[in-house]
């Protein structure tokens, strides 16, 4: 176990040198520059290259690339040339903001996509599951920011139930304060993660359904309730673990649409405005943890197939 631990380790390094490579001079090709993001007309030439060149951004592309790795391997992320704040500091007050949003949502609507995503896979033929499935299909073609605008419409400025945006209003810090700003985002991110789940979770219900040993267990005598939570209940979760992997990444990057248009201050509204600003420090850091995550997140699927199958274990 350490052993294939240690090799998808190694293996992850060149693909995270990779990914930073490739992103690093997609950005450099850019029409622009953080320096012309935020230079003014009352700027003469002499100041926009000065600024350029305080920000190291006169020198070549390897020599900024080199510099970029070698501070980060110190530890060193750097500062915004936007904003002038330090990027850790950044990271460190803004992550747990988008991780408080972003995983009770995931988490929940994975409970809820289990669930019914099961229920109706045990009754195929029914009503109730070509209700499910319109109702799906409805949701998907509703665009999702769309969905956020209504909310923000309905019960932020017509009812004026809700907040609009931020996570308190001034001068609040109640635990009551920060529900109701949190409840419109939480809801939107729930209207975006359950109907992809849901399809997931009855697909691979479905298929369980069809395998031999259902029928097997149905010559037996065993009832519809005993196969569905003894059986296949544990079998579509399995897959669900390589989903919930794959989602690690949201935990940093966060929901652009949903933070950027409630003004939560987490990640995404940050790397939102960083990508506006071409501000390459702060998008470089982003996309390598980001990156990392996903590979830290694929690992811990396998490893988890690895614990809970002993098929593969053996």
């Amino acid at each position: 176990m350490k052993t294939y631990v240690l090799k998808r380790i190694i293996k992850a390094v060149p693909i995270l040198m990779l990914l930073t490579i490739i992103c690093f001079f997609l950005i450099q090709i850019a029409p622009y520059d953080a320096i012309d993001y935020i230079a003014t007309p009352q700027m003469n030439k002499e100041t926009i290259e000065r600024l350029r060149r305080v920000n190291g951004l006169d020198k070549p592309v390897i020599v900024q690339y080199v510099i970029w790795v070698k501070n980060l391997i110190n530890g060193d992320l750097g500062y915004s040339i936007i904003t002038h704040e330090s990027i850790k500091t950044s990271l460190i007050t803004r992550i747990p903001n988008t991780a408080i949003l972003m995983i009770p949502a995931y988490l929940i609507s994975n409970c809820i996509a289990v669930m019914i995503g099961l229920f109706v896979s045990s009754r195929k033929h029914s009503l109730l599951r070509k209700i499910v499935d319109w109702l799906i299909s409805l949701s998907l073609s509703i665009p999702f920011f769309w969905f956020c605008l209504l909310l923000l419409y309905v019960f932020g400025y017509l009812l004026d139930i809700f907040p609009i945006s931020g996570m308190h209003s001034i001068g609040e810090a109640g635990v009551l304060d920060f529900l109701k700003h949190y409840f419109l985002p939480f809801i939107c991110l729930i209207f975006s993660f359950l109907p992809d789940l849901i399809i997931y979770v009855e697909t691979s219900a479905d298929i369980e359904f069809q395998k031999d040993y259902i029928t097997i267990q149905k010559a037996m005598g065993a009832t519809n309730l005993n196969i569905l939570f003894r059986h296949v209940s544990v079998n579509v979760l399995m897959p669900i673990l390589t989903k919930m992997g794959m989602a690690l990444p949201m935990i940093l990057t966060g929901s652009l649409i949903v933070e950027t248009m409630f003004s939560w201050p987490g990640m995404g509204s940050y790397y939102v405005k960083a990508i506006q600003a071409m501000d390459y420090p702060v998008v470089m850091t982003v996309l390598f943890f980001s990156g990392s995550l996903v590979i830290l997140g694929n690992l811990l699927s396998d490893i988890s197939y690895f614990i809970l199958d002993p098929r593969i274990s053996s």
